[in-house]
């Protein structure tokens, strides 16, 4: 299996680090049933892939096997940008058999914390989400994992993780973009309702100036 080592921001800062911990406490709340999660936006560049990666460091941090697996097999941006992985297979090339299990999964720098990229964009991402393979990828991914985080595309853009959630024991919701519309915001809770998942909780992200501040309610966490 080889080893990359992750970038994560926020890395270094307290307060960021300790929201996160919050944010895992709370999913740690939710209950023992709750061991694969889906973490889904409205919209890009809202800061779900910097808070599944996060989140998986924490959970790691309690010595937990836990997985995250990049399910953006559009336009991802995990490899290159929060690691220093090197042309990778992954989720895509485990799902059509072009490669195993264990030529999929990355070692990092946290003991108990793997990666599984998205891998080279196919022409049927949803299609291939949507088959038993992947159903069948997870039954046994679960027998190895306490947390499995899955990252799939904005579903307030794309279908996919709408696909993924009924696969999954929760989803998370994040909200990062102040531009994002009510009506958007109903259209994905919506859809995931559609989909049978459960809403685990809404995490808001990107906060700043006066809004900037420790807290959490009920299924709400903020921090930067």
């Amino acid at each position: 299996m080889e080893s990359i080592k992750l970038q994560l921001q926020g890395e270094d800062s307290f307060p960021v680090q300790e929201a996160y911990k919050v944010l895992r406490t709370n999913l740690l709340f939710c209950g023992q049933d709750i061991h694969v999660v889906a973490v889904t936006s409205c919209m890009e560049n809202e800061g779900k892939t910097t808070i599944c990666l996060n989140l998986a460091k924490s959970l790691a941090e309690l010595n937990r096997n836990v997985l995250v697996i990049d399910a953006d097999m559009r336009k991802s941006v995990m490899a290159g940008r929060d690691t220093t992985a090197k042309n990778v297979v992954g989720l895509s090339e485990m799902l059509t058999g072009m490669n195993s299990l264990g030529e999929c999964l990355y070692k990092t720098q946290y003991e108990t914390l793997q990666v599984m990229f998205a891998g080279k964009y196919p022409p049927n991402p949803v299609e291939l989400l949507n088959g038993k393979y992947f159903q069948q990828l997870l039954n046994e991914l679960r027998k190895h994992y306490d947390y499995i985080i899955i990252d799939p595309p904005p579903l307030g853009e794309v279908i996919d993780a709408a696909v993924v959630a009924p696969c999954c024991d929760g989803t998370i919701l994040v909200l990062g973009d102040k531009n994002v519309r009510k009506k958007q915001m109903q259209d994905v809770v919506e859809q995931l309702r559609k989909s049978g998942s459960k809403i685990l909780g809404v995490v808001r992200n990107n906060i700043r100036g006066k809004d900037r501040r420790y807290y959490y309610r009920k299924g709400e966490y903020g921090y930067r």
